[in-house]
């Protein structure tokens, strides 16, 4: 019996390649990352299965070039990146990473938030550069403390509500926005209380942000939002870049409308040197970190081999979009 076919935009762990291996006849993209759409546009012809990872566009043009694919199998919590409506019409199945990132990503969110709260990463700048020169004195170089904060939690699924557990124990006071409040008593475990998307900009001493890319949230925070935050309020976002008008923060920063932010998603990614984030005190930057745990990406390593195998026997993916 032939063997089915399965191309990989880019290499993954050893135990899921060995796995793979056994089972289809595999194909490993090794060149420039992500792949130059031309290669995936040719690969994607005669696969059966396909495991690719967020900034791999899987758009209409590409899956109508499919002739074999029964499976898309993205290797992330997201799938924006891919066309599922049409994937759905054409009968392929999209799988995908959520849930084990969950701790992971509100362990980076509440780093950013100690981090640029207490100046870290701008003290390690300040002594790499040689400035330190003399001890601090009584005014010099001050951070905030967190308790009796209140930390704005703009989306509260899994990973706002993790945050929110770790700021309880901060004794923060949590307030949050949601489509939909949650129930009273899962509020009162998370010692949490629903206010208006715009009480929420204007209380908070720190939002943290915990929702998805779409539409409706294409560059929320802009310049009308940023100058409604407190001027001593920091902005944290690990969900996704473009939930943010990066010029309308830079000009925020740049001005004081607020105090600062810290970042691990970006509007294009990568970032590069001369962005004018760099040339910022007044932010903290990760280079989209947020599952970036050994336990958590073998998890998503394992999910999307899942995935794959459950779609080309027909089967519905463990976790499933679409079809």
């Amino acid at each position: 019996m032939k063997q089915k076919r399965v191309f990989l935009t880019r290499n993954l762990h050893d135990f899921a390649l060995k796995e793979l291996k056994k089972r289809y006849e595999i194909e490993i993209h090794s060149g420039k990352i992500p792949i130059p759409r031309k290669i995936l546009s040719d690969k994607i012809k005669k696969i059966d299965g396909l495991i690719c990872f967020p900034y791999d566009k899987i758009d209409r043009d590409l899956i109508d070039k499919a002739e074999n694919l029964k499976v898309i199998s993205t290797y992330s919590v997201g799938f924006e990146h891919i066309d599922v409506e049409h994937a759905k019409k054409r009968k392929i199945r999209v799988g995908y990473t959520p849930e084990v990132l969950t701790d992971a990503t509100a362990n980076l969110a509440f780093s950013l938030i100690l981090d640029i709260t207490r100046r870290v990463s701008e003290g390690d700048r300040i002594i790499r550069k040689g400035d330190w020169r003399q001890i601090f004195g009584a005014y010099d170089y001050v951070g905030i403390d967190l308790r009796g904060k209140t930390l704005g939690i703009l989306g509260l699924g899994r990973i706002g509500s993790t945050v929110a557990k770790r700021a309880k124990s901060f004794e923060m006071k949590i307030i949050y926005h949601n489509r939909q409040p949650i129930s009273k008593s899962r509020e009162q475990i998370l010692g949490v209380k629903y206010v208006s998307f715009m009480e929420l900009i204007k209380e908070s001493d720190i939002i943290s942000i915990h929702i998805p890319y779409k539409k409706e949230t294409d560059k929320l925070f802009n310049k009308k939002i940023l100058h409604k935050m407190k001027k001593t309020s920091f902005l944290i976002n690990t969900a996704r870049g473009k939930i943010i008008n990066e010029s309308d923060l830079i000009y925020a920063l740049k001005n004081k409308l607020i105090a600062g932010a810290a970042l691990d998603v970006f509007e294009s990614e990568p970032i590069g040197k001369h962005h004018p984030f760099v040339k910022l005190q007044n932010v903290t930057l990760a280079p989209h970190i947020g599952s970036s745990t050994k336990e958590t990406r073998e998890k998503m390593a394992q999910i999307a081999l899942e995935n794959l195998n459950l779609g080309l026997k027909g089967k519905k993916p463990r976790f499933s979009v679409g079809y």
